[in-house]
């Protein structure tokens, strides 16, 4: 039996995560209200359906796929529909939100009766197969992004991967999907905001070829990760702030490393507003990644 599916909203995950499930035969839910025009578009391709609230809240799952701060106040904006709906979903909030918020969004749903799953997004978006897709259950590994879930009804949200999601369960608190997102993303785009620091500062001081003629000798699979991950940051570095923000509330115990992604927060803030803007620092670490120490000093 097909399952109806709420994703909200059709970003660029949430669209693609949305076609994924409609390739595999489930009916896909979403909210357009106020949603921009590229939004739409997505949704369309996506073959996602616009529906209210009241629709969305008789769905069997609702998927929240969104920035970090939306995340309590699309709990706390449905609650009252899922309240009152006869059908119970169960609520997966898949955001990239530290455990002290996924707590907060879970007391948001408790009072609706609606099961509560937390889980961390790993990996890009969904891409559609060259192939026709597989049979329910089939060749689910590997192509997509891991739906890290926790939860006493993990194992109900589990039940997607018969419609294409690789969906992993762990053992531990409600929380633990969230705990190995913060971890998780904290190492990579972490890294990232590292790297890309110290490139940039490397063309501004002049020692740009230097830089990178060392770290091509001794750190080849270190620049063969940056090289391919800051050539697709600087669009997506707005919605990294609020990311880092909640990584820095999850190492809140250590004072040292809330320091250090508060201030991965302000570099992707700065770069963020240098893509809006005359892309100065943009310009200068494509540079680097090119080689291009000309420009790029």
């Amino acid at each position: 039996m097909s399952a109806v599916v709420a994703v909200i909203a059709p970003g660029a995950m949430g669209a693609a995560v949305g076609k994924r499930l409609v390739e595999r035969g489930a009916k896909v839910l979403t909210s357009l209200a106020g949603r921009s025009a590229s939004s739409l578009a997505r949704a369309h391709e996506a073959g996602m359906v616009a529906a209210s609230e009241p629709e969305i809240a008789a769905a069997d799952f609702i998927l929240s796929i969104l920035p970090p701060g939306e995340a309590l106040p699309l709990a706390e904006r449905l609650a009252p529909a899922l309240t009152a709906s006869n059908r119970k979903p169960v609520y997966v909030d898949c955001n990239a939100i530290n455990p002290a918020t996924v707590e907060r969004v879970a007391a948001a749903i408790a009072p609706t009766g609606c099961a509560f799953v937390d889980a961390g997004i790993i990996g890009a978006p969904p891409k559609t197969p060259p192939n026709p897709p597989p049979q329910a259950g089939e060749g689910r590994v590997g192509e997509g992004p891991r739906f890290y879930a926790s939860g006493p009804a993990a194992m109900r949200f589990a039940g997607l991967a018969e419609h294409g999601l690789d969906v992993r369960v762990l053992d531990g608190p409600l929380t633990a999907a969230s705990a190995l997102k913060m971890s998780y993303a904290g190492i990579t785009k972490g890294t990232q905001a590292l790297g890309a620091a110290m490139m940039l500062a490397a063309a501004r001081s002049g020692s740009a070829a230097a830089l990178f003629a060392e770290l091509e000798f001794s750190q080849k699979e270190m620049l063969a990760f940056l090289a391919q991950q800051l050539a697709i940051m600087p669009p997506k570095a707005y919605r990294w702030v609020a990311e880092m923000q909640e990584i820095a509330g999850f190492v809140g115990a250590d004072p040292a490393a809330h320091e250090l992604y508060e201030g991965a927060a302000h570099f992707y803030q700065r770069i963020a507003k240098d893509y809006a803007g005359d892309q100065t620092d943009v310009s200068a670490l494509m540079a680097f990644l090119n080689k291009d120490f000309a420009r790029g000093e």
